[in-house]
């Protein structure tokens, strides 16, 4: 994996968790819209909003970066729509990315796979 891809992966890595939090505090404030005289739905959609927009900006990158197959790439996106599924996309890309990092260490020191 090279410098670009590894930057991808950690970019798309980054922004998952915290796309997942804004969307579940997006869900709580829609409740409390409803229920009571609090109303931060506005500001909470706005900031669900461009994390969402950055997710989808970063994963199209990391999709084409690291070749992921179709189902790869589906199964990202897929996640980005869930409430939680943010994340499980940063613990999948995380494992991801320290298995990369093993492979190139391997590479690197010319350990071959049997």
């Amino acid at each position: 994996m090279d410098l670009k891809t590894a930057a991808a992966l950690r970019r798309l890595r980054l922004v998952s968790a915290p796309e997942a939090i804004s969307f579940l505090l997006l869900l709580v404030c829609s409740v409390l819209k409803r229920t009571t005289d609090f109303n931060a739905v506005p500001v909470m959609g706005m900031v669900h909003g461009v994390l969402f927009v950055l997710y989808v900006i970063f994963w199209a990158d990391a999709w084409n970066r690291a070749k992921w197959s179709f189902g790869t790439g589906a199964l990202y996106f897929v996640l980005s729509v869930l409430p939680t599924g943010g994340f499980f996309a940063e613990r999948r890309l995380k494992r991801e990315a320290e298995d990369a990092v093993i492979a190139s260490r391997a590479r690197q020191e010319g350990v071959v796979n049997a």
